[in-house]
């Protein structure tokens, strides 16, 4: 969501002018070679699957790949970067960052529009995809940077933010672990007794701005509704209309009734997913990649997702989600068609199934959980229809909104504001940065 003027001119900058001397972190191979797919990824989790997968491709078409590792990621941005500016970047590669980082690599002539290869023979490639996991790489009409509509990448896994629940602490609070707290009421009720059985109810990362925003971002399109939200950020509805007072009175609720677990707005994400795998809370609000997360902390951690609370009856409740991972075919190769066959098959239910069994991550392909799996992945996938990602939405808020709604709710957790009092400072933040 970080569309601000400064950082496209940056990344134009960076793109065009400098040329980093870069050392990643595994053997160099010619982008150019003409006996092999070069693929350039950051994903050091998923490095030792990608290199089987590449084995298995070669054993069944005779074109060797090659997957080459690049980390951390700030290393790999610089490296792919420059090599955009150099006419050297591999046959696939990922491109880290929004759709105004994506839109720099397109209109340099990098990155081809997919749109034709997904959608030949009656759209069957297209067709196996979850339809939010395409829309995070697509440009549509009269978009912001004026990118000819299309598809440009790829997704190889997606994401979706839901609330946690150990099934375990529930138990000893007299809780029903297969049936959560499907209400604001019920949520608040339940907090209730776990607090009285000994364990902090809620624990979450909220010292990172990002975390809180996505949580307040899904109550506030329950309860107003995903229009108005979108029109609050369109500058149409002001941030002291009396929905979103509402919005913020939830936190102060949350923290009069003792939800919170002590230090909760100066915890980063980390610490958050390390009390709930100790099981010293009992909800916590995280991703899907999370599942692959507590099964390194706590393999025996038994716990499920469930939606965020309904606040209003009238709306439906929305989780954001959208593309995890993607890959770029480099429009300049000599070798896209190639470059092609192979996102198409390691986007087939096969080997999707191989990367969700290894890497714990939710798969692009919306069949490979078909007939249902008793997993948690399957149950990430389930609500897959209930996603939204401000990369999607038309209009985008200014991130020092972001932070401002981000902190505001800090200080109520803390009683150091009224809801009130943030929702005015908020407004007039807001309506200063629209005068410019």
């Amino acid at each position: 969501m970080k569309r601000r003027f400064f950082g496209y001119f940056l990344s134009i900058f960076v793109l065009v002018m400098i040329v980093p001397l870069i050392i990643g972190c595994s053997k160099r191979t010619s982008a150019k070679s003409s006996k092999s797919i070069i693929i350039w990824h950051w994903m050091t989790d998923r490095d030792q699957t990608f290199q089987e997968l590449a084995k298995r491709y070669e054993e069944q078409t005779g074109m060797e790949v090659k997957f080459e590792l690049y980390a951390p990621s700030d290393v790999y941005t610089q490296k792919v970067r420059a090599a955009a500016q150099t006419n050297n970047l591999p046959d696939i590669y990922g491109i880290l960052g929004e759709s105004q980082d994506i839109s720099i690599f397109v209109s340099a002539g990098y990155v081809p529009d997919m749109t034709p290869y997904l959608d030949e023979n009656d759209a069957k490639w297209r067709n196996t995809f979850f339809y939010e996991s395409l829309e995070t790489n697509e440009f549509k009409k009269n978009n912001r940077s004026n990118i000819e509509p299309g598809i440009y990448g790829i997704p190889i896994d997606v994401t979706n933010i839901q609330l946690l629940y150990n099934k375990d602490i529930f138990k000893k609070a007299g809780l029903d672990p297969e049936n959560p707290p499907q209400t604001w009421e019920e949520l608040l009720e339940a907090g209730a007794k776990i607090r009285e059985a000994g364990f902090a109810p809620f624990v979450a990362g909220f010292g990172e701005i990002w975390l809180i925003n996505s949580l307040t971002s899904c109550f506030a399109i329950n309860l107003m509704g995903y229009e108005k939200f979108e029109n609050t950020i369109k500058g149409d509805v002001p941030y002291n209309d009396p929905d979103w007072i509402k919005i913020f009175s939830l936190f102060e609720e949350m923290s009069n009734k003792n939800f919170f677990i002590s230090g909760i707005v100066s915890m980063v994400n980390k610490q958050g997913e390390r009390y709930f795998a100790q099981e010293d809370a009992a909800i916590t609000y995280n991703g899907s990649w999370s599942v692959n997360v507590y099964k390194g902390m706590n393999p025996k951690l038994d716990y499920g997702t469930m939606l965020p609370p309904k606040i209003n009856p009238e709306n439906p409740v929305m989780i954001q989600g959208g593309a995890g991972s993607s890959f770029f075919i480099n429009s300049r190769s000599k070798k896209r068609d190639a470059a092609v066959a192979f996102l198409k098959w390691i986007t087939a239910k096969e080997q999707q199934i191989f990367l969700a069994e290894k890497t714990n991550n939710l798969p692009s392909n919306k069949n490979t959980f078909e007939g249902g799996a008793d997993s948690l992945l399957a149950e990430f996938v389930d609500d897959m229809d209930k996603m939204f990602h401000p990369q999607t939405m038309d209009f985008y808020e200014h991130t020092r909104v972001l932070e401002k709604i981000a902190k505001g709710i800090q200080a109520i957790i803390i009683e150091k504001k009224t809801p009130t009092q943030v929702a005015d400072e908020v407004q007039a933040l807001k309506k200063s940065l629209m005068k410019k």
